[in-house]
């Protein structure tokens, strides 16, 4: 018909307007809102090298949610939600997107390949999503992942030679580099006028071809010609989700849980930079990538692994290049969601917990994958560093320093049977509460759930 249909609203609804006209009139302070009648926001990180089972976590509390968000990092990041028998993978979904009453957000944090989007979005329909259209929220502030800077990835991994850090390739760095330097493109642009869209496009290549010459290859009234299409496709799920945001916290009512991508020691700031993502993972990502100010944050989940893994290249102190390694990488499965790679597996390390619960201040640990050391009749931690002779408190921001140190290891006993379908604490065997407690002494922080296998209610809550 020619006629273009109009976005839905997606807004939350103003709760106990009375209060807030008094709280705006002359009735004074007094009558303000206090801390306690907003929505509770709590956030899901990773505290090791990501893949720790965050997705899990989230699904298992969506169920109470009214909105679940992500804040940062783009689809090189990767959650998987197992229900029944159907697996689903999510990479710029937020994984409460699977509850019906959850809207899933996407914040201004997040930089979004649009093709990917719509990708991921036709593979989980296929598997039983349902619903989505009416869950789905993007920010007009997000930016956007272009074709070109994935190119632009591959170009700059190559270039490095040795040095390559084992990037994604999915076009990541070089969107928040251009976010950096003030020449990125954001979903508004894109939703605005298309002709000025163009132009900005057109001299966003032509800058990059100004560096990368004829190694880089775009086709310039394609790439076009797919976001003309693409752009009324996303157009229904964009808004401004700061907005969105504010109103769902300070109206009450809502239970809000932000999902954190990727992992602390990943974090372009306290990661083993460079081998790390290039946004912030950590708990203040909550706050600049969604508009949520530092005072509403009610909880933070730390997702700690029962034993350690990372992907990619850069230091890794509790590492089994060995028998031992190999049994867990095969146990756990260990292949990364995104790329496929498989993961450098090792014992847990405390320290990096240690280093992660200080910088994200958690508020309780969900240790996940404890099944995976059910056939080992010892199982090591490992409790503290030390480097040339000498015990080290600290991370290292050197990693240089980082690669050399030595690992302290207790070693603990095992259970040597299968705990996959045990559902409360006390009903493991001894040696696996012991496990667990010792890992919450050793963190300083309380253990509120425990994963014992993949299925959905497969995770233990203690309290």
């Amino acid at each position: 018909s020619g006629e273009r249909k109009r976005a839905p609203q997606h807004r939350v609804k103003q709760a106990r307007r009375g209060k807030m006209s008094a709280a705006n009139g002359a009735e004074g302070p007094a009558a303000m809102r206090t801390k306690t009648d907003r929505s509770p926001v709590s956030i899901v990180l990773g505290a090791q090298w990501g893949d720790e089972g965050k997705g899990k976590l989230v699904d298992l509390l969506a169920t109470e949610m009214d909105i679940v968000a992500r804040c940062q990092g783009g689809n090189n990041a990767g959650h998987t939600i197992v229900i029944g028998k159907t697996s689903y993978d999510f990479h710029l979904l937020p994984s409460g997107i699977v509850q019906e009453r959850c809207k899933a957000v996407i914040g201004n944090g997040v930089v979004v390949h649009l093709p990917a989007l719509f990708k991921e979005l036709e593979v989980n329909i296929e598997k039983g999503l349902k619903g989505w259209e009416e869950r789905l929220l993007v920010s007009d502030r997000a930016h956007l992942v272009l074709t070109l800077h994935q190119e632009i990835d591959g170009l700059q991994e190559a270039a490095k030679g040795k040095g390559a850090l084992g990037t994604t390739k999915k076009g990541i760095g070089p969107t928040y580099s251009a976010k950096a330097s003030r020449t990125g493109l954001r979903v508004h642009h894109l939703m605005g006028d298309f002709e000025a869209f163009s132009n900005k496009f057109r001299h966003t290549v032509e800058a990059y071809k100004a560096q990368y010459g004829d190694a880089l290859r775009v086709d310039v009234e394609a790439e076009l010609a797919l976001y003309k299409g693409l752009r009324e496709r996303v157009r229904p799920y964009v808004i401004d989700t700061v907005t969105y945001m504010q109103e769902a916290i300070k109206g009450g009512g809502h239970n809000i849980l932000v999902e954190g991508a990727n992992a602390c020691m990943l974090d372009i700031d306290f990661g083993t930079y460079p081998y790390v993502t290039s946004s912030n993972c950590t708990a203040g990502a909550a706050c600049v990538g969604l508009g949520i100010p530092p005072s509403h944050i009610t909880n933070v989940f730390g997702v700690v692994k029962a034993y350690t893994t990372r992907v990619g290249d850069g230091p890794f102190p509790s590492e089994q290049l060995n028998a031992e390694g190999e049994r867990l990488q095969s146990l756990g499965h260990e292949f990364g969601v995104t790329t496929g790679r498989k993961r450098r597996c090792g014992w847990l390390d405390i320290p990096v917990v240690r280093y992660s619960a200080a910088i994200n201040g958690f508020t309780s640990i969900a240790l996940t994958k404890l099944d995976v050391l059910d056939t080992f009749a010892e199982i090591k931690v490992a409790v503290a560093y030390r480097h040339q002779g000498r015990a080290i408190k600290d991370m290292p921001a050197d990693l240089e320093v980082l690669s050399q140190v030595e690992c302290e290891y207790v070693t603990l006993p095992g259970w040597s049977e299968s705990i996959a379908d045990v559902r409360e604490f006390e009903k493991l065997p001894a040696n696996a509460q012991a496990y667990v407690k010792e890992v919450e002494r050793l963190c300083g922080v309380p253990i509120q759930w425990v994963g014992v296998g993949a299925a959905r209610d497969a995770m233990i809550k203690r309290f």
